[in-house]
């Protein structure tokens, strides 16, 4: 049981280092979409979320598989550009 919550311990670590750099993206994310705004460039790139997925499946080494990576980046995206939105309504 000592090497499970050992373990666990370490995931909860990364949770709490993953959800940091998630905040860290958002609020680039949300200054991106302050830039785009003030140039009249619209608030989504196709191109842009293409070139990220290619990008990071192209990095990943395992274990997850790339369509799971794919379907992570997916939503990141997705959420980071709606926090984006979102910040723009205030």
């Amino acid at each position: 049981m000592e090497e499970i919550q050992g373990l666990r311990r370490r995931i909860d670590a990364l949770d709490d280092e993953l959800l940091r750099i998630l905040s860290q993206r958002a609020e680039l994310a949300i200054r991106v979409g302050r830039v785009k705004r003030r140039t009249g460039l619209a608030a989504k790139s196709s191109d842009r979320e293409r070139a990220i997925l290619r990008r990071i499946t192209s990095a990943n080494e395992g274990p997850l598989d790339n369509s799971t990576v794919r379907r992570i980046f997916r939503l990141i995206v997705q959420e980071s550009r709606r926090t984006a939105i979102r910040e723009r309504r205030k």
